[in-house]
């Protein structure tokens, strides 16, 4: 583990430029559509231009800056981060830190439905400057579903090029800016607090315009998210450049609109001109240039995010808060999945939004209010963290008032998009959050009821089960996966199982446990001999963002057993074990199903039959272990969590069992 933080703590080229490619697309690319979000609709005016600035200059400064590059990147798990890692840090204080990591896990997803479409879009929308009324919707689509099918081969290839492009990409944001702002060099003083408090307060409606300035910072969780991929050092020194370049195109936007002022911005984000503020800095010769790099910058941020949500769906899978699905791994490079199931919901999600939006400008009002939700549970979950590193209360209160009381200003100006499409992004995170929620309850309704027994009043019966010859072999080594945290316990079903459903005779017993830890890359085991060469356990820790491949790490601790000469595989076919010949292995794994039997209340009947869905929907749990299926055998054994109710029932003989 050292290792692992040691290498993500130092700062190289290779880091920098990485860093650049990965964590910065979402934000990287908003001087796109920020400034036409502020000015839709409205004159432009100094104090519109002046304020708007003013506070995209303070958000980018206080929320991205100072809370998240400065003091969210501290609290790191082994160089980890993203809201799943910040809640394992945390979870211990509390039960109820589940409910605001799900929430903020379920607007991360939501996002990563509606920033791919409105970073494309505002992209290729810049072709209608060069071909009027081409189909920019149809190439949308085409970009997405292009961009969704590539990720079943993994992005290596593609990803190495994303840090230089990247790199060309705020380099020219910050040359544009730079072009127009020595027109204009009073533009900056907009740095001023005053004009953003002045915006806020005397401008009609100018609260609400926060609702558009916070789409400036909407990529600054990714920040957080993708710390294990390029290390807090490398992050801090690459923002300086970032910022710096996005603050001189925002600033140059600025200088033009000034030069524009008394002109109107239509509600499709277009000047009187025909151009949005972004692509009027171009020079006509550069347009088409600068297409082809806005475009190709928003795929990169499409893809960063889509990779992003991989992870947050693989760590929610460790935390057992997602259906087991099925998790792909296209390349041997670290961090580098592939959901197949998130991958469908997200391309759907897409297309949907680009469908039903049309235009960048339509997409703005349901973009910003999912994920303000995210930033306000990062610092509810922050400043628990906080407390528990040691940081004074009076620390801790300021902390958690200055970013609360900035996010919820954020959040209430967003809420005024709810009616203009707002309620989009809501219902897209409603709905990841009742497969979550429910996924989760469900399980802990089933785990409470589930019932454990001392596996060593067992060994004598398991032994003499084993030594039985009037009972046909079932397998030679037989294999049950358990939840039992106790080694010296096991489910009363895997009893059940063994003996009394089918005595299972085996040569030797195994039981196999996986503990996901809290710490991100731990993979050890421990087992134990409970009874030589009859009963063995193996608990397996393995890290919330390691694969789950069983199958190998169980038969890398056979091998091992094996060369110790701690076990014996040999068969004990007396055909068999004189050739030496390997006894067969057979896993067991228990799918406990709710029967008719159980009383449940309307909430918990709920929650069951969501999770009985999701089960239906998705692949098992052998397939989730990364067990090789040819082996497993799936058991259904009956679950009750509740009493049935009691009732009568007259039982009468038959005439002629009466006379017997």
């Amino acid at each position: 583990m050292s290792d692992h933080t040691g290498r993500h703590g130092r700062v190289t080229v290779a880091g920098l430029l990485v860093s650049l490619g990965i964590i910065y697309g979402d934000i990287g690319t908003s001087p796109l559509y920020v400034l036409s979000a502020i000015c839709n609709g409205k004159q432009i005016t100094r104090d519109l231009i002046y304020g708007g600035l003013s506070c995209v200059f303070w958000t980018l400064m206080l929320v991205t800056t100072v809370k998240y590059v400065i003091v969210t990147l501290r609290a790191d798990n082994k160089g980890e981060g993203g809201i799943f890692s910040l809640y394992t840090l945390v979870r211990r204080r509390g039960r109820w830190l589940i409910f605001p990591a799900v929430l903020g896990g379920c607007a991360l997803l939501a996002d990563g439905m509606i920033t791919p479409p409105i970073s494309v879009s505002s992209a290729v929308e810049g072709l209608e400057y060069l071909i009027p009324g081409i189909p920019t919707v149809k190439i949308v689509l085409v970009i997405l579903t292009v961009l969704f099918f590539v990720q079943q081969f993994g992005t290596n290839a593609v990803g190495r090029a994303f840090g230089p492009m990247m790199l060309v990409w705020f380099a020219m944001l910050a040359v544009l800016g730079v072009m127009h702002i020595r027109h204009h060099p009073e533009i900056l003083q907009a740095v001023n607090p005053y004009h953003a408090y002045h915006l806020l307060t005397e401008y009609p409606k100018g609260f609400f315009i926060l609702g558009a300035v916070f789409l400036c910072t909407t990529g600054a969780e990714a920040l957080y998210t993708d710390l294990g991929h390029c290390g807090k050092g490398n992050i801090r020194v690459t923002w300086g450049f970032v910022m710096v370049a996005l603050l001189l195109n925002y600033f140059g936007q600025g200088a033009l609109l000034i030069g524009l002022e008394g002109q109107m911005v239509s509600l499709e984000g277009k000047l009187a001109s025909g151009l949005t503020p972004f692509y009027a800095l171009m020079p006509p010769w550069f347009l088409p240039a600068g297409i082809v790099i806005a475009t190709t910058a928003t795929i990169i941020a499409s893809q960063a995010l889509i990779s992003g949500t991989y992870t947050l769906i693989a760590e929610a899978i460790r935390l057992n808060l997602w259906p087991k699905v099925r998790i792909k791994y296209p390349s041997i490079l670290k961090g580098q999945i592939y959901v197949p199931s998130a991958n469908r919901i997200l391309w759907l999600g897409c297309c949907g939004v680009t469908l039903y939006f049309q235009k960048a400008a339509n997409m703005e009002a349901a973009y910003g209010l999912a994920i303000t939700l995210n930033m306000i549970v990062t610092t509810l979950l922050l400043s628990v963290f906080l407390n528990m590193r040691g940081s004074s209360s009076p620390v801790v209160a300021l902390t958690l008032v200055s970013f609360l009381s900035i996010e919820m200003s954020f959040l209430v100006a967003n809420l005024d998009k709810f009616p203009h499409g707002g309620y989009v992004s809501l219902i897209m995170g409603l709905g990841f959050f009742v497969v979550i929620w429910s996924w989760y309850s469900a399980r802990k309704i089933r785990n409470r009821y589930t019932e454990f027994v001392r596996l060593e009043e067992y060994y004598d019966t398991l032994h003499n089960l084993s030594h039985d010859t009037s009972i046909g072999k079932y397998s030679t080594n037989l294999v049950y996966m358990t939840s039992a945290n106790n080694k010296y316990e096991i489910e009363w079903k895997v009893v059940y199982s063994l003996l009394y459903k089918q005595p299972k005779r085996a040569d030797i017993y195994w039981f196999v446990h996986v503990d996901v830890t809290d710490e991100p890359y731990t993979r050890s085991c421990v087992v134990d001999v409970l009874v030589p060469n009859d009963v063995i356990r193996v608990d397996f820790k393995l890290g919330f963002r390691v694969e789950p491949r069983i199958n190998q790490y169980f038969r890398k601790v056979v091998t091992e057993l094996v060369q110790r000469g701690v076990v014996d595989i040999t068969s004990r076919y007396a055909s068999l074990h004189e050739k030496n010949i390997i006894g067969d292995f057979r896993f067991i794994v228990l799918d406990r199903v709710l029967t008719h039997d159980n009383e449940l209340n309307f909430y918990e009947k709920i929650v069951t039959s969501l999770h009985r869905l999701w089960k239906v929907l998705c692949p098992g749990e052998e397939k989730a272990f990364g067990l090789d299926t040819s082996i497993v055998e799936v058991e259904r054994v009956p679950l009750i969590v509740s009493k049935p109710r009691e009732f009568s029932l007259d039982i009468h003989l038959s005439s002629d069992e009466q006379k017997i």
